[in-house]
């Protein structure tokens, strides 16, 4: 049997609003809180001209199609330029999933859906950075441990203006990333707009590969009792039965206390977070809930009978979304586990990514998940039970100079190097960008002690060797008054 061409295309869309082609797939939720699909094979059987188009004038009215099909007609048939078809249809899949207004409902094509796939798996090659959509802007949600990103001094709420010197402004998130991402050794240029800064900031970045190793752990001495410390680092395919593995090791060598660190961890798979949870939390209480769109909660129960028989602190900060805040407000709830650091992100809901047939899907948000107590943090954050800052020279930017600065000059990028070598021990008297005499004293010491001319000025020689080691210092956890807080939360 023939079928008119325009019959087929709109069978297609047609198709793909239903959720597939030549397919009528239905989604349910299942006690896992991942999606089960199942699909219906079509009926065979021969169907004539006037019966297939009897059959899409039901279905086009059933889904309100017409307007969609006629502006598809319309431009195949009247726009100056060639248009591909499947560009049209991705176009409107887009267009579908930008009107719902949710930054985490998004459609990933083939490429997209395979370095998605990726960051959940072994590793990738970019930048190392969570981003979302925040009103309007790409927004980077945390560096990753040890990647370029972190490297270069990104921050949670960085938010991309550029990329190698074009605008991103009207592209959606996952052209946008598609942009910043690339082969290990490449470079690429982001300017990105920051709070309390007055210019764009530029970062030349060089990607390179991912690695996703998402748990460490070790142990330390605190006023003779032994703390065990695991830092979960992103939620990734393997991250639960890693933290298992840590967690015993931990435990056998029978820690006091327990700090979980989950600062500048974007989140990541749901059931892995909920592996974790049921090693904490026993079978009387919930661990947490699911709401679906009308309101109806669903508590979610482990099997474990034992509570653990020491204390345990989340660490948390700006950085720490999704799993991490289940992890943090669920062991808070139920465990009465301290919650040590700064206000989380704020993101409560739960995303399922669905095929599509020919290698792209669609991500879209399909629940919210609550705290054991029923509690929503969408938009709002974990909020910290002890609330600690970290030194100022973990919030500092980076230093951008246009020219070499000296005796008497007075500028931010003054600010942010006094308020640095006051970090690595280097006396400065003021820390308000003006360079005083004590300023030139301290950059003399810091370039002799690091084999830098010795100019008293500050230039970018002396700039990059100053953000190199306080990036260092932040990354041996030199400082670190949240650690240290999280700590002696445990025995207090």
């Amino acid at each position: 049997m023939h079928i008119k061409k325009s019959v087929l295309i709109i069978l297609f869309m047609t198709a793909l609003l239903l959720g597939g082609i030549s397919t009528l797939v239905t989604v349910s939720v299942v006690t896992d809180g991942s999606l089960n699909q199942t699909t219906q094979e079509p009926v065979d059987g021969d169907m004539s001209q006037e019966e297939y188009e009897a059959m899409l004038d039901d279905i086009t009215e059933a889904v309100s199609l017409p307007k969609v099909v006629q502006a598809f007609n319309i431009i195949q048939e009247n726009y100056i330029e060639d248009i591909e078809q499947e560009a049209l249809i991705e176009g409107a899949v887009r267009g579908m999933l930008n009107t719902l207004g949710d930054p985490y409902s998004e459609y990933m094509d083939e490429d997209t859906m395979a370095q998605f796939d990726e960051q959940i798996e072994s590793s990738f090659e970019g930048i190392g950075a969570e981003v979302s959509m925040v009103d309007g802007k790409v927004t980077i949600i945390s560096p990753i441990q040890d990647s370029p990103a972190e490297s270069v001094g990104l921050r949670p709420n960085d938010q991309v203006i550029t990329i190698d010197g074009e605008s991103i402004e009207g592209l959606d998130l996952t052209e946008a990333v598609s942009k910043i991402r690339g082969e290990k050794g490449t470079e690429v240029v982001i300017e990105i707009e920051r709070a309390g800064v007055s210019d764009l900031l530029e970062f030349e970045i060089t990607r390179d590969t991912i690695p996703l190793e998402t748990v460490y752990a070790e142990t330390e001495e605190v006023n003779g009792q032994t703390v065990g410390m695991i830092q979960i680092t992103s939620f990734a395919e393997q991250t639960g039965s890693r933290f298992q593995e840590e967690l015993e090791s931990l435990e056998s060598d029978d820690i006091d206390g327990l700090i979980i660190d989950v600062r500048n961890n974007p989140g990541g798979l749901l059931p892995v977070i909920e592996d974790i949870l049921k090693l904490f939390i026993t079978s009387d209480q919930p661990y947490m809930q699911i709401e679906d769109g009308e309101g109806n909660a669903e508590p979610y129960y482990s099997d474990l009978e034992e509570e653990k028989d020491y204390p345990v602190s989340v660490l948390i900060d700006e950085g720490s979304a999704s799993a991490s805040e289940i992890l943090a407000i669920a062991l808070n709830e139920a465990i009465d586990a301290e919650i040590v650091g700064k206000n989380s992100f704020g993101k409560g809901t739960v995303q399922q990514t669905v095929p599509m047939g020919d290698g792209s899907s669609i991500k879209i948000t399909i629940l919210d998940w609550l705290s054991p107590e029923g509690n929503s943090i969408h938009e709002v954050g974990v909020e910290p039970t002890i609330e600690v800052d970290q030194p100022d020279y973990y919030y500092v930017n980076p230093i951008q100079l246009e020219e070499t600065l000296s005796f008497d000059d007075n500028n931010e990028q003054i600010e942010f190097a006094q308020i640095m070598l006051d970090g690595l021990g280097y006396s400065v008297d003021r820390q308000d960008g003006y360079f005083d005499g004590s300023t030139v004293e301290a950059l003399e010491a810091f370039q002799s002690e690091n084999e830098i001319d010795v100019t008293g000025e500050l230039n970018q020689d002396t700039a990059e060797v100053l953000q190199t080691q306080i990036i260092e210092q932040m990354q041996a956890n030199q400082d670190d008054l949240q650690r240290e807080a999280a700590k002696e939360s445990l025995f207090d």
